[in-house]
This record gives C-alpha cells, sequence and structure tokens, in this order.
C-alpha cells in the first residue's frame, strides 16, 4: 500500500510549524521592542522652536539656574514654560533689536504667549509631580539629561514605564549613581538641587519604593 502522504511532506510540516512559532514570537516580542525602540518613543530627536533658544549659552555662559525659567518645578506637579515676560526681563534691556528674538518681542507686545513644541510628553495615562521629585533630591538631569549642553532641546530618557520602575524599585541606589554622573556633567544640578537636599538623598522626606499601581495611574 502507498505511503498517504509523501516524504517531502515532512519537511513541509516542520518548515511550516517552525514559522508558525516564529510568527507567534514575533507577534509577541516585536510589539515589545517597538514600544522601546527610539524611533518610537522620538528619543534624541531634536526639536524646533519658535525662537532659538540655546541652553549651553543660558546655562553655561550666564550661569542661569533651570528654576530661573522652570519655577514651577519645586512647587508644583508641572515644571512650567517659562512666560515671555521671563525673557524680557533680560532682554528688554539686552539683544533688544535682535531679529533672533523678533518672536518674543511680538508675543510680550501683543500679549500673546509662545507656542513652544513639547519634547517631555507623558501619556495622560501616568501622573508625575515634579515639586516631589526636585524637592527631594531628585535632579532635573536625571530625567532629561544635559540640557545645558544641548543647542535644541531633545528627549534623552525614554520616560516609558520602565524608566520610572527602574528608580521606584531601587530609589537609592539609582539617584546615588545619577547623582555622580550629574555633578560631573551638569553645573545646574548642583544649584538645582544643593540647597533643597544638600546629604542626597536624604531630604525633607524618606525616600521609599512607591511601585503600586495607583502611585502613578489615579
Amino acid at each position: 500500500m502507498a505511503a498517504l502522504y509523501p516524504p517531502w511532506s515532512n519537511t513541509v510540516f516542520r518548515s511550516a510549524l517552525a514559522v508558525a512559532v516564529v510568527a507567534l514570537a514575533g507577534g509577541v516580542i516585536a510589539p515589545m521592542v517597538y514600544v522601546r525602540a527610539p524611533w518610537n518613543t522620538q528619543q534624541f530627536v531634536a526639536v524646533d522652536q519658535p525662537v532659538e533658544f540655546d541652553h549651553r549659552h543660558h546655562v553655561q555662559d550666564d550661569e542661569i539656574d533651570c528654576l530661573y525659567c522652570h519655577r514651577d518645578a519645586e512647587v508644583s506637579a508641572s515644571a512650567g514654560i517659562p512666560a515671555t515676560e521671563v525673557c524680557m526681563g533680560c532682554h528688554a534691556q539686552i539683544w533688544n533689536q535682535s531679529p533672533l528674538l523678533e518672536p518674543v518681542r511680538r508675543s510680550y507686545f501683543s500679549e500673546q504667549p509662545l507656542a513652544w513644541n513639547r519634547v517631555h510628553d507623558l501619556g495622560d495615562f501616568a501622573y508625575f509631580n515634579h515639586s516631589v521629585h526636585v524637592r527631594n533630591g531628585v535632579g532635573c538631569v536625571n530625567c532629561h539629561g544635559a540640557v545645558e549642553g544641548m543647542s535644541r532641546v531633545f528627549k534623552v530618557a525614554s520616560l516609558a514605564m520602565e524608566f520610572c520602575l527602574n528608580c521606584h524599585r531601587d530609589p537609592q541606589g539609582t539617584l546615588l549613581a545619577q547623582q555622580g554622573n550629574s555633578r560631573e556633567h551638569s553645573s545646574a544640578w548642583a544649584a538645582t538641587v544643593g540647597a533643597l537636599a544638600p546629604e542626597m538623598p536624604q531630604g525633607t522626606r524618606e525616600i521609599t519604593r512607591l511601585t503600586t499601581c495607583t502611585a502613578c495611574h489615579r
């Protein structure tokens, strides 16, 4: 009696089975890789702004502290975007005829805010309070990178859930490690945090491992 299936059918069946396993694994792994990939998180992509604001000049040359422009970072959930009046506090007297500052002057006199383009956009489903972090030893550079070295600001950290959880699971170790890097690469970090928590990570509040869902999803 002849075989029901030809010999080559075994090879076809094994190949089809292997393809099915690879496709199933790829269907699970591919989305996980995609959501973490820089082309999805938009990391390291410099964002154009309505004004050519160079942080290198303002922070390194003029030694302007982060909180001078982002003054809400230590008192509220949002760090805030500097109002045009903050810019004009200096530029009404310095470079007040510069063509590069025409959008600032137009915004100031028309009382229309500048339309800054967002660089760090945390999902609405996640809650983040800047003041809790800043006032308890977390430097700006820990999440935003060494902004004082950027001509145009770009996103350094992914701000994915994994990024936050790594710090929340081991706050002491993570912050101490980042403290050394921050002080080496960011003069703005010391100015921002030094007065608030000079003996980091000892601040005004004990650091706890907040890894419950309701800590970030409310």
